[in-house]
């Protein structure tokens, strides 16, 4: 018996050694990107040489992790398979390249260790279980100094990471600001594009972005791919930059959904045989036979991830709709398990080190609370930066929020999907949802991402030049009930609509409204103030207050003027009037000072008086 121990150890010391061997043989990872706080650092790793078709799964049956560590913070960050290290321009599909992105929230020294495991589906299994040492990387360790960012303006990495910080507004953890979102939810298949590799073209909704290749930047050609690959989407996300949108969302697998075209998968036919079988709308069946359900397409997620990296020095958030309602079933047939845990860690390992995103685990998702619970933990557990996480539903199902609101779920907030044509839903909804989940003792950050009636929406400015409806009900009744922001839906039945949409010129004259908007709230404490509309004395204004120091009050068209309940400090108060039609300065009315004795008439607008306006009355 004391024979038999003595060879085990010896054995086990052996196996040490063995593996501390391999990790002294094996390089050190090549640090890439600027070692600059907020931006992007990734370390790639010589690991086993493989392919995307490999018998031993690359995504599924190795797991890549790395611990990064300051006097603070740890962060375990998964890594992902990468072929050949450069696939956005080789398309490659084997190599023995693994790399794991950082984005570090302190200046100064960080610590790296290296976790490489090997074993059946591992990359899917809980932290705490062990696979055998995949050799390579695994065990390496070592340092890197961190320097300021050197970034300005509207560039992410000048505002940090965004945050969920218990509160209605996101916050950015660097210049310590909250975030008005203002964008675009349309077209929802933004990433079915024809310069991705393996683009196909389903149901002849492919886009190729033509209408903003005059819009392309120099500021892009260090994102481009394959020569000039990427340059007309770029110029589709710099227009809407320079129009002060900061938002856009994309679906990332939308097999059997209204386009077919966007998933991160592999096919196991030609493109040829998938869009011939997808065609044909009645075609449900393309994931289970189609469809290489654990392999990801390596070349195509690095493509995308160049637009990501554009559109962060744009000042975008990102918002990854990772289902949608004829998706959330497909991933092991609704019941929560391999396929869709490795979706989502593909999905965090290669895009959740961007600084100002959301996951949004599923559009209009009727799936059994079970399930979107399991999802919703495992995302949260998984992802290191723990981003802002939300679920879209149906507009006349959203009393299924009532699940999720409180300590129920890691969800922190909604994505409200409405449906009134005239948007006269949009401000009571926002309402009703910010009531419950502060009454819930967790504040949700709310936005109302698809707003108007499905078939219409938000027309193209041929069609409704002054968009008053949209601009008084949706984007300020969303504002002025304290959601965080808005994206715009275009519609399924509108030029440039929910699907053909390639030209965000369609509604340039609303993206001004919109920029208005973002401008007016910029200039008050609006993380500070709440809905009031119960101090004005009639039922159609909209009121923002911090009471008895600054009050914001919405009147719409219809209405001219309303009085206010100020209180009864005696403070004095000015009054500006704000054009939320056409922005500009700060103007005055009939009324410019009132006293905090009660209610007080608020006055009228120098000129329009049967216009919408935007009152701001503040302390003196």
């Amino acid at each position: 018996m004391k024979m038999y121990r003595k060879f085990i150890r010896i054995v086990f010391f052996a196996g040490i050694l063995t593996s501390l061997l391999a990790c002294i043989q094996q390089p050190p990872p090549q640090i890439h990107g600027e070692l600059k706080k907020w931006h992007r650092v990734t370390l790639s790793f010589e690991g086993p040489q493989t392919h995307e078709l490999a018998d031993e799964n690359p995504f599924l049956n190795y797991r890549l992790n790395v611990t990064f560590s300051n006097d603070k913070n740890t962060y375990v960050v998964p890594g992902f398979y990468a072929a050949d290290g450069k696939a956005a321009e080789t398309s490659a599909t084997g190599g023995n390249v693994w790399k794991v992105r950082f984005t570090p929230d302190a200046i100064g020294e960080w610590k790296y260790r290296v976790s490489f495991q090997k074993g059946d589906k591992i990359a899917i299994a809980d932290p705490n279980e062990k696979g055998t040492s995949a050799a390579y990387m695994d065990g390496q360790f070592g340092t890197f100094v961190i320097e300021p960012s050197d970034k300005t303006g509207n560039d992410n990495r000048a505002m940090g990471r965004l945050k969920y910080v218990g509160e209605s507004y996101l916050q950015y953890t660097e210049d310590k600001n909250y975030l008005i979102k203002l964008g675009v939810d349309a077209p929802e298949n933004f990433l079915g594009y024809s310069d991705f590799d393996e683009a196909t073209n389903a149901l002849g909704l492919l886009k190729d972005w033509e209408p903003h290749s005059k819009d392309f930047p120099q500021d892009a050609i260090p994102f481009l791919w394959k020569g000039n690959k990427g340059k007309n989407m770029f110029g589709a996300i710099n227009y809407l930059a320079r129009e002060q949108l900061n938002v856009f969302s994309f679906l990332t697998f939308n097999v059997d959904g209204d386009d077919r075209n966007i998933f991160p998968f592999l096919l196991k036919v030609s493109k040829e045989e998938y869009e011939t079988y997808a065609q044909n709308k009645k075609n449900l069946n393309a994931w289970r036979t189609l469809f290489y359900n654990t392999r990801l397409d390596v070349s195509k997620l690095a493509q995308w991830e160049r637009v990501f990296q554009y559109a962060e020095t744009q000042g975008m958030f990102l918002h990854f709709k990772t289902h949608e309602t004829e998706t959330d079933h497909l991933m092991d047939d609704g019941v929560f398990g391999t396929e869709g845990k490795l979706y989502y860690r593909e999905l965090i390992a290669r895009f959740g080190h961007h600084l100002s995103m959301n996951w949004n685990l599923g559009e209009e998702n009727n799936q059994p609370t079970e399930e979107v619970l399991k999802v919703a933990e495992y995302v949260h557990k998984l992802d290191p930066y723990k981003h802002h996480l939300v679920l879209h539903t149906y507009p006349n199902q959203d009393d299924r929020y009532n699940d999720f609101i409180g300590d129920q779920s890691p969800l922190t907030g909604a994505s409200l999907q409405l449906r009134d044509p005239e948007f006269k839903d949009v401000h009571p909804r926002v309402l009703k949802w910010r009531d419950k989940s502060n009454a819930s003792g967790k504040k949700w950050a709310l936005s109302v991402d698809e707003p108007g009636n499905a078939k219409i929406a938000l027309l193209p400015d041929d069609e409704d030049r002054e968009h008053n409806l949209a601009r008084g009900n949706a984007l300020w009744g969303t504002l002025m009930a304290g959601g965080f922001g808005v994206e715009w839906y275009f519609g399924y039945d509108s030029p440039n609509s929910d699907l053909s949409c390639q030209d965000f010129r369609s509604r340039d004259l609303f993206w001004d409204q919109n920029r208005y908007a973002l401008q007016f709230f910029k200039q008050i404490p609006f993380w500070e103030m709440s809905p009031a509309d119960e101090l004005t004395a009639d039922e159609k204004s909209f009121c923002l207050a911090k009471k008895d120091h600054i009050y914001v009050v919405f009147i719409p068209m219809e209405l001219k003027t309303t009085s206010l309940d100020i209180g009864t400090s005696g403070k004095e108060f000015s009054i500006q009037w704000y054009n939320p039609r056409n922005g500009g300065a700060f103007v005055k009315g009939s009324v410019v000072k009132v006293k905090a004795q009660g209610s007080v008439q608020l006055g009228f607008p120098p000129e329009d008086r049967n216009k919408d306006w935007v009152i701001l009355l503040k302390e003196i």
